[in-house]
């Protein structure tokens, strides 16, 4: 399996330390950290500051999710008809 990772962004930890500016950009780097862990040539401390900094991002993917969700209820308590896709 080919590397799809550059040794430039192996050796730049946590690139988008602080919070995301979006939920898709939490998500694209969260999906790069994973795999990054998943190729599993990072050395011990920076595995780590990836583990935390995943979690950090996993959090803040879950609260916008369920600030939508709780968006998207209200609305169909008042205004929405509940979709009937197929």
């Amino acid at each position: 399996m080919a590397r799809s990772t550059s040794a430039a962004s192996k050796e730049a930890p946590n690139e988008g330390a602080g919070e995301p500016a979006s939920y898709e950009q939490a998500l694209s780097e969260l999906d790069r950290l994973v795999e990054q862990m998943e190729q599993g040539q990072l050395p011990l401390d920076r595995l780590l500051d990836d583990y935390k900094r995943g979690a950090e991002l996993l959090a803040y993917c879950r609260s916008k999710l369920e600030s939508v969700e709780a968006q998207v209820k209200l609305l169909e308590e008042g205004r929405l008809k509940p979709w009937s896709g197929a």
